[in-house]
C-alpha cells in the first residue's frame, strides 16, 4: 500500500492552477492551514473568552473538527495521490478536485455555523464531503481492479459512519461519545495498514542507498496478524475502555506494535530525519494503547491514550507524510531541511505536552497553550514552507 507500487501515471493535458493539479495540493495545503487555526481558535473557546455559533458542545466541535474535518482533508490528499499508482489510473484533477475541495470547505463552515442553519443541514453537508471521498476513491479502485486496497475504502466508509453518528450523537444526547471512539479507531487503523506499508518500504529505500546493513522487515503475516488483532481491540475499545480485561487486551497489543517498530530499523534512520520522523509517528501508538490500557485499570485518565494516538500518531504522521509527498511530487531532494526539522520538533512537542497536560494536572494550563501554539506552529509552518511549491507546476 506504498505510494511507489508502479510508476505515477501521465497526467491528461491540464491547464489549469496548478494547486488543482493533483489531490494533495489544496487538500494538504488547506488541511493543515485549518488544522493550526482551528487549534489558535480552540484556546480561547476553551477558555470561554470566544463562542461559536454551533450546536456542538465546545470540546465536541473542537474533537470533531479535528478528527472529520482535518483528517480528512489529509487522507484524502494522500489517497488521491496514491491510487493512480496503485491502479495506474489517471488522478481526479481539475473542476472535478475544485468541487470537492469546495464541499469540505463549505463542511467545516456548516458544523461551525450550525446553530444558524440547524444541526440537520450541518450534519447532511458535512458528511457529503466523506460520501463523494468514499464513492470516488472505491470507483478508482474498483475500475482499476485493485482489489488489494479495497479494505481503505471499507475504512474511509467507517469514517463517514462514524461522522454520522458523531451528529446523531451530538444532537440526541447532547454530547458524542462512541462516534468520537469510532473515528478514532478508524484514524488508527488506517496508520497501522499504511504506515505499515510506507515506513519499512521507505526505510529500506534510504537504508539501501545511504546506510548499508540490517534492513526492516517487508508486510509479512505478523503484520496482518496485529491488524487483525488491533482491529478486534479498537472495537471493543469503541464500546468499552474500563475493566481488567479490556486492560490486559490493550496492554497486549501495545506491546506487539513496539515489537513491529522494532522490526522496522529505526534506530538506523537518525541521519534522515525524513523517514526517522515515520518511526516517531508510530511510536505514538503502542503508546496509545498501553496508554489507554493504563487507563482500563484506572491509573490515568482515558484522554492520555486518546492525545497519544490523535495528537500523536495522527499528528506527527500526517505532517511526515505530506512533507514526504509535497517534497517528492514537486520535484525537490527527498530530504528534511531545518525548517521541516523544526515542524517536526514542533508537532512532536505538542503531541508530548497534550497528553503531559492530562497527566500532570497542576501544570495542565500551561502545557495546553503549549500543546495549541506547537501544534499550531508545526501545521502553519507546513503551509508557510512547502505553500509556494504546492502552488506552482512541479520542476
Amino acid at each position: 500500500m506504498t505510494t511507489q507500487n508502479t510508476p505515477v501515471p501521465r497526467l491528461r493535458l491540464y491547464q489549469g492552477p496548478a494547486v488543482l493539479s493533483y489531490g494533495f495540493r489544496p487538500f494538504f495545503l488547506l488541511g493543515a492551514a485549518y488544522a493550526g487555526l482551528a487549534v489558535l481558535a480552540w484556546l480561547p473557546v476553551f477558555l470561554g473568552e470566544l463562542t461559536l455559533q454551533t450546536t456542538f458542545a465546545p470540546r465536541d466541535w473542537h474533537v470533531h473538527e479535528m478528527l472529520y474535518g482535518y483528517l480528512p482533508a489529509v487522507i484524502t490528499g494522500f489517497l488521491f495521490t496514491a491510487i493512480p499508482n496503485w491502479t495506474g489510473r489517471l488522478p481526479i484533477q481539475g473542476m472535478p478536485l475544485l468541487a470537492l475541495v469546495i464541499v469540505w470547505i463549505i463542511g467545516r463552515l456548516a458544523v461551525t455555523c450550525s446553530a444558524g442553519i440547524g444541526w440537520f443541514a450541518a450534519m447532511l453537508i458535512d458528511i457529503s464531503f466523506l460520501a463523494l471521498i468514499t464513492a470516488a476513491i472505491g470507483r478508482e479502485i474498483l475500475v482499476g481492479r485493485n482489489w488489494r486496497n479495497l479494505k481503505v475504502v471499507a475504512l474511509v466508509a467507517l469514517l463517514l459512519l462514524g461522522n454520522i453518528a458523531f451528529h446523531l450523537e451530538a444532537h440526541f444526547a447532547g454530547t458524542a461519545d462512541y462516534g468520537i471512539r469510532a473515528g478514532i479507531a478508524v484514524v488508527v487503523l488506517l496508520i497501522l495498514l499504511i504506515g505499515g506499508r510506507i515506513i519499512p518500504s521507505f526505510t529500506r529505500n534510504w537504508l539501501v542507498r545511504e546506510n548499508p546493513g540490517r534492513l526492516p522487515s517487508p508486510f509479512a503475516r505478523f503484520d496482518v496478524a496485529i491488524v487483525i488483532l488491533s482491529a478486534a481491540a479498537l472495537l471493543a475499545w469503541v464500546f468499552c475502555q474500563d475493566g481488567f480485561w479490556m486492560g490486559i487486551l490493550l496492554a497486549l497489543i501495545g506491546v506487539l506494535h513496539v515489537i513491529r517498530l522494532g522490526r522496522w530499523a529505526g534506530d538506523r534512520t537518525s541521519r534522515e530525519r525524513l523517514v526517522l520522523v515515520l518511526h516517531v509517528g508510530y511510536a505514538f501508538i503502542p503508546a496509545g494503547f498501553l496508554l489507554s490500557a493504563a487507563s482500563a485499570f484506572s491509573f490515568v485518565p482515558a484522554s492520555a491514550g486518546i492525545h497519544a494516538w490523535m495528537a500523536g500518531a495522527a499528528g506527527v504522521m500526517t505532517l511526515a507524510v505530506m512533507t514526504r509527498a509535497s517534497l517528492g511530487h514537486t520535484g525537490q531532494r527527498l530530504t528534511a531541511s531545518l525548517s521541516t526539522q523544526g515542524i517536526y520538533a514542533a508537532i512532536v512537542i505538542a503531541a508530548l505536552a497534550r497528553i503531559c497536560a492530562v497527566m500532570v494536572p497542576a501544570w495542565s494550563g500551561q502545557l495546553l497553550h503549549l500543546a495549541a501554539f506547537a501544534w499550531a506552529t508545526a501545521f502553519l509552518g507546513f503551509v508557510v514552507y512547502f505553500g509556494r511549491a504546492l502552488m506552482s507546476a512541479a520542476k
